[in-house]
């Protein structure tokens, strides 16, 4: 009965949907991904947000190839593939970020752009700090 009971609790562990309406499979399988997915408008100042992509960049363990804070992209490695993340002023704090593979193919693991806007969403509310060397 036991054995009975985990093997129905892991069936529903892996059925289960784990972001919103998006199985693990469907994040990390490689599928043609919308350029809609690939697009968000925030609440927040174009600083913040650019500082915020940048972290869920590095907290994701992407490669980081390139940086540019005035013109506001960044350039990373992802699963072997380049993405451009861009971030732009959308109006009274607001901004819009762009997650687009460098290639302009859009057949990659969407759970690579859907991480970041997910770190971003988390951490969106958390002020930005200054670490200076002591």
């Amino acid at each position: 009965m036991e054995r009975i009971i985990k093997i129905i609790f892991i069936f529903i562990m892996l059925c289960t949907p784990a972001w919103g309406d998006m199985s693990v499979q469907q994040l990390t399988t490689p599928s043609n991904v919308s350029f809609e997915i690939c697009t968000k408008v925030y609440n927040i100042p174009a600083e913040k947000l650019y500082k915020l992509t940048l972290n869920g960049v590095t907290a994701n363990n992407f490669e980081t190839r390139e940086i540019q804070s005035k013109s506001g992209y960044i350039l990373f490695k992802a699963a072997g593939k380049e993405f451009l993340a861009t971030v732009g002023y959308f109006g009274d704090n607001k901004s819009i970020i762009r997650i687009t593979p460098a290639n302009n193919l859009y057949y990659f693991a969407p759970g690579i752009v859907l991480n970041i806007f997910r770190y971003i969403d988390v951490y969106m509310d958390e002020p930005v700090t200054t670490i200076t060397k002591s």
